[in-house]
C-alpha cells in the first residue's frame, strides 16, 4: 500500500524522483488521482508556499516543490483525461510585460499556481499586448498575469487592459498584476482585478476572483 505521506513529504522536500515512485505506486494500487491532487500535492504545495512567505523557504525549494509536484501531475494527466475529469480549476496566462526581462517571479507565481491545480500557459518575457491577447483566445483562459519588475514597464500593463477591452475580451478574463514596484493602489489605478505580492498570494486571490 504506498503511503500517500510520503508523497506529501515529497513534494513539500522537492525531491522529484520520490514524488513520481509513490505516485506510479498509487497509480497501480488504482487510488482515485483527485484524492492524490486535492489532499496530499496541493496541501504539499500550499505548506511550502506558506513557509515561503514566512521567509522559512526560499526560491529554490519553492522551484523544486512546483518541479516535483508537475511531475506527479504528468503521470495523472492522461487518467484524469481518460475518465473525463480534468485536474485543473482554471487556466492561467502569465507573462511579463514588453520591454522587461525579469522572469523568477512570474516564475515562481507560475510554478504555484500549476502546484495548486491551475493551467499555466507561460508566455515568456517581453511580450507586447497582441501576444496575451492571442493566448487568452487560443486558449480560453480565466485569468491574465502581468508581471513587471520595473518601474518604467508598469505603465505597459495598462496598455494590455485598454487592449484587452477594445479586442472585446475584458469581460471574459480576469487580470492580475504583480512584482516588486507594483502595488495594490496601482493595480486598481489601471483597472486590473486582482494584485498579489507574493506567489502564495497570488493563488488565494486567483480563487477568489473565481469564486472557488
Amino acid at each position: 500500500m504506498a503511503n500517500l505521506d510520503l508523497l506529501y513529504e515529497a513534494i513539500l522536500k522537492g525531491k522529484q524522483n520520490d514524488a513520481v515512485a509513490i505516485t506510479e505506486a498509487a497509480i497501480a494500487e488504482n487510488i482515485l488521482p483527485k484524492t492524490l491532487i486535492e489532499d496530499y500535492m496541493i496541501k504539499a504545495m500550499e505548506e511550502v508556499g506558506d513557509r515561503f512567505e514566512k521567509q522559512e523557504a526560499f526560491v529554490p525549494e519553492l522551484l523544486m516543490a512546483g518541479r516535483a509536484m508537475k511531475s506527479s501531475l504528468n503521470l495523472l494527466q492522461p487518467i484524469l483525461k481518460q475518465s473525463g475529469a480534468s485536474a485543473t480549476i482554471g487556466k492561467v496566462i502569465i507573462g511579463t510585460v514588453k520591454g522587461d526581462l525579469h522572469d523568477i517571479g512570474k516564475n515562481l507565481v507560475a510554478s504555484m499556481f500549476e502546484g495548486c491545480g491551475f493551467e499555466v500557459i507561460d508566455v515568456g518575457i517581453d511580450v507586447d499586448s497582441g501576444k496575451f491577447i492571442d493566448a487568452i483566445k487560443e486558449h480560453n483562459a480565466d485569468i491574465l498575469g502581468l508581471s513587471a519588475l520595473l518601474t518604467t514597464t508598469m505603465p505597459y500593463m495598462k496598455t494590455v487592459i485598454d487592449d484587452l477591452e477594445k479586442a472585446g475580451l475584458r469581460d471574459k478574463v480576469k487580470v492580475m498584476v504583480g512584482g516588486a514596484p507594483v502595488s495594490e493602489n496601482f493595480a486598481m489605478e489601471i483597472g486590473a482585478d486582482g494584485f498579489s505580492d507574493s506567489a502564495n498570494s497570488a493563488i488565494t486571490k486567483a480563487k477568489e476572483l473565481l469564486g472557488i
